[in-house]
């Protein structure tokens, strides 16, 4: 082969490998493995776990659970029932939710066991499920946002009932589903968009977060946020997530959204992280709000907090912040919303239409 050969065969290599990295969005990495949008924080390296620590200091945490924090059972079934025609949103428990828009019901991040973990290991719910998995309506659309197991609980995906159900998650997660029988496995990217009906269309937009199931794993699958369009209302139920400018660029893009779900606790891990109620990956509800004003919502709803102790804030703590700043952030006190966990609402109720 003679050296002008070669110097071609070199140039085209080059430029189809510069060509395939230009086309390769920011937050695919090389090794296969994902990141967050660009310009996000990045975690604190002075960040140190210690399960002693961790443990010593929850013990200081008050317990108590107010009696209203959890919806009686019984009324919990009735109101489901007589919402069955309606559009609505139930809260049964930490970032798990049935959201019914027409005649799809829709459910989030399920999580029915015990404890967030592996086996018998991880948190232990304080909080019951508002719900058995056996009482849960007929579930048409399943979403799950990222693996870590207070979001990706597998004795739950075992244990689903409904495994017709579609499933829409984002990218390297479906073979946690399509291993269980699951029929409608649908793995999206950022901006992928998939259309359900006629009214109802979901689209994967990005979150700032991490995944991680194994000492091994470490972001190899993505995570995500889920903006939710039916008919002429929008709606974001959100993974958890920290703080980015990526929220007012997804703001401009899909704004105003009508409703936000978003995480409000697991914020405060001091003395194990330098900075008190400031988590890179979990926002406080003070960032909450703030990330709901940078996307044009006109209402948000806190969750990811009441359930599971994963973090060192008193438990009760979230909501009562959440709704103290609302106005500091753009939003009247009522559009700040916090359920009970049990709570069942019709979205004509939540929309005040």
């Amino acid at each position: 082969m003679s050296n002008l050969t070669i110097l071609i065969v070199i140039f085209f290599i080059y430029n189809s490998f510069t060509l395939a990295m230009e086309k390769t969005p920011y937050h695919h990495l090389p090794d296969g493995s994902f990141r967050n949008p660009e310009g996000s924080p990045e975690r604190n390296s002075n960040f140190k776990w210690s399960f002693k620590i961790f443990n010593k200091e929850k013990k200081k945490l008050d317990m108590t659970i107010p009696e209203d924090h959890i919806v009686e059972k019984h009324k919990v079934l009735s109101d489901l029932e007589n919402l069955k025609n309606d559009d609505y949103v139930g809260w049964i428990g930490h970032a798990t939710f049935l959201i019914k828009l027409g005649n799809t019901t829709i459910i989030t991040d399920p999580v029915f066991s015990k404890n967030a973990g592996p086996l018998i290991f991880g948190p232990k719910r304080f909080a019951e499920t508002a719900l058995n998995l056996n009482e849960i309506p007929k579930t048409d659309l399943f979403l799950l946002t990222h693996n870590h197991y207070d979001h990706q609980d597998m004795r739950t995906i075992r244990k689903f009932p409904f495994k017709d159900a579609k499933v829409l998650l984002p990218l390297k997660l479906g073979k946690y589903f399509t291993r269980n029988k699951y029929k409608d496995v649908n793995e999206m990217d950022w901006y992928d968009e998939i259309k359900i009906n006629e009214d109802l269309k979901v689209t994967l937009i990005p979150a700032v977060h991490w995944s991680k199931r194994s000492l091994t794993d470490t972001n190899k699958t993505l995570w995500g946020n889920f903006l939710i369009e039916y008919k002429n209302k929008k709606i974001l139920f959100a993974c958890d997530t920290g703080v980015g400018n990526i929220y007012k660029e997804l703001g401009e893009k899909y704004g105003p959204i009508d409703l936000t779900f978003i995480n409000i606790g697991a914020y405060n891990f001091y003395p194990l992280s330098p900075n008190k109620d400031k988590s890179s990956y979990h926002t406080n509800p003070e960032e909450a709000l703030s990330i709901a004003r940078d996307l044009k919502s006109k209402k948000v709803l806190g969750m990811h907090w009441g359930t599971f102790v994963l973090s060192l804030e008193p438990i009760m703590e979230p909501p009562v912040r959440f709704k103290d700043n609302a106005e500091k952030y753009g939003f009247k006190e009522e559009d700040a919303i916090i359920f009970k966990i049990g709570e069942f609402q019709s979205l004509q109720n939540i929309f005040n239409f």
